[in-house]
This record gives C-alpha cells, sequence and structure tokens, in this order.
C-alpha cells in the first residue's frame, strides 16, 4: 500500500485522463447519435470544458511525477519506440481534439460538415490515450502488471468514472434521464465485470512470488480494501438511481455519485501501484 501512496502523481494522472477520456467519448456519442435541439447541444458541448479541465490536472499530476515539464518534452524524442513517449504524444493529440472542438464550439466557428467527423476522430484518439497508457505497465519484469488486468482496469477507469461524469454533465446539459437510461445499464455491467475482475485478480496474485516476495503479501489489507472500492461504486451508481427519481436534489446527487466514483477508482488504482514487484531471477505459481 506504501507503494501505491508514493505514486500519488500518477494515481491522480491515469485516473483523471482517464475518466475524461471516458466522459468525452461518452459525450460525442450522444452528440453523434442524439437529435438535440441546437441550443442544447450547445449546452452539452459547453460542459466539455470539465473534461479538458480534469485531464489537465491529471497532465500538472504527472508533471509532478517527472520533476519538470521540460522532462516531458524530452519523452516525446522517442515516439515509436517508447511506451511513455507514446503515452505523451497520444495524450496531447486528445487534449487538442477535444479542446479545439470545444473552442470552435464557443465561438461558432466549428464546421458542420466537420461536426461528426471530429468527434469520431476525438473518439479514436480517446481509445489510443488509454491504451498506450496501459502499454506503458505492461513490463516483463513486473508480473503483478503484465497482464490483462491492467488495460481492463484502465478501460474500467474510464467507463465507471468517466461515464457517470458524462451522465451527470449531459443531465446538466439538459437532456432528459429518459434519454440516457442506457447509460445506467451500461455502468451496472461495468461494476459487475469490475467485481468479477477484481475476486480474479485477487485468486491470481497467490500464483505469483519471486525468490524474496509473495504478491500476496504485498497489501496486507488488500480484500478489505477491494470490497471498500466496490461498496464507493455501487452507492455512486445508487445515487444515479436515485436522482432520477428525486429531481428537487438531483444535482447534489449527481455531482455526489461522482465523487463516489472518482474516489474508488482512485483507491482501486492506489492497490494497483501498491502491487509493483520485480520477478527478480524466478517467478514462481
Amino acid at each position: 500500500m506504501n507503494a501505491g501512496l508514493h505514486e500519488l502523481p500518477l494515481v491522480f494522472f491515469t485516473v483523471l485522463a482517464q475518466s475524461a477520456v471516458g466522459a468525452t467519448m461518452m459525450t460525442a456519442v450522444y452528440l453523434l447519435c442524439g437529435k438535440s435541439p441546437s441550443p442544447q447541444r450547445y449546452r452539452v458541448v459547453r460542459l466539455f470544458f470539465i473534461p479538458l479541465l480534469l485531464l489537465g490536472l491529471g497532465f500538472a499530476a504527472s508533471v509532478l511525477h517527472l520533476g519538470s515539464p521540460w522532462r516531458a518534452f524530452n519523452a516525446l524524442n522517442r515516439i515509436g519506440s517508447s511506451a511513455l513517449s507514446n503515452e505523451i504524444a497520444a495524450g496531447a493529440v486528445f487534449f487538442l481534439l477535444t479542446g479545439i472542438y470545444w473552442l470552435l464550439h464557443m465561438l461558432k466557428k466549428m464546421p458542420v460538415v466537420l461536426d461528426k467527423i471530429w468527434l469520431l476522430l476525438l473518439m479514436s484518439s480517446g481509445i489510443v490515450f488509454i491504451y498506450t497508457m496501459s502499454s506503458v505497465y505492461l513490463i516483463s519484469t513486473v508480473p503483478t502488471w503484465n497482464n490483462g488486468y491492467t488495460a481492463a482496469a484502465f478501460m474500467l477507469t474510464a467507463v465507471i468514472a468517466g461515464f457517470t461524469l458524462a451522465y451527470a454533465l449531459l443531465r446538466f446539459g439538459g437532456v432528459e434521464p429518459a434519454s440516457l437510461r442506457p447509460v445506467l445499464w451500461l455502468l451496472l455491467l461495468a461494476l459487475l465485470l469490475s467485481v468479477l475482475l477484481a475476486i480474479s485478480q485477487a485468486f491470481s496474485l497467490a500464483d505469483i512470488q519471486t525468490s524474496v516476495q509473495k504478491a500476496t503479501a504485498l497489501i496486507p489489507h488488500y480484500s478489505q480494501m477491494v470490497m471498500l472500492k466496490i461498496m464507493l461504486l455501487f452507492a455512486g451508481l445508487g445515487l444515479l438511481y436515485y436522482s432520477v427519481r428525486n429531481p428537487r436534489l438531483a444535482a447534489l446527487l449527481l455531482c455526489s455519485s461522482v465523487a463516489l466514483m472518482l474516489a474508488a477508482e482512485l483507491l482501486g488504482r492506489i492497490l494497483f501501484y501498491g502491487l509493483h514487484m520485480t520477478s527478480g531471477t524466478a517467478i514462481a505459481g
């Protein structure tokens, strides 16, 4: 657990960035498929500023980890051969595409013919960004990270925290809850998948050990922390459902739900970094 706490800048970067990607992509899907009137569409696009802000905060946290912004620029020298360089480049492209899209709409300068094409490019760059983020941690000498659980966890963060944020933003943008019902079902499915993956990963840790260290000994209270994360996730989802039935408290319930989902994913990411171990000369199991 201490290792996870020592990597708090990376915890915040990965969770905030993935949440921003998920929220932007979910909102982009609504804009592509929805038939909302122009004033409501403008309100929804205006709220793109919130994922952009989260992404900006995430990048700021990553700079704290690197120690200097110049190191991030230096890392770009190895695009194509370095997973870290690819991650920084993909994040910059996603940020620029989202920011320019938002700015053009705010200035009312977005050409109609480019709108949907831009959204598709934005979504594609978001997927690439999350893929490159997970690739950074697929290290052969770190058996607790070098598996499918890493990519699945990163993608689920984008879906769970990101879609929850998108749901709240769309509601604040004036979209009726009935139009967003599929998002709630997607979130429920994602939460159930998250539980199954957490159980499966907990069992898999028993098979990972080196001559000097066991994966199960890295975080003594791992099971309890995972249970706390699951409780936070379902509490957050419950508040989303309740916000539909209680319009008077909808704003408070939506904000509380986003906060709980983010807290759950931050906790899960601290556990992820707490599981860091190197294989040494041999891995048993």
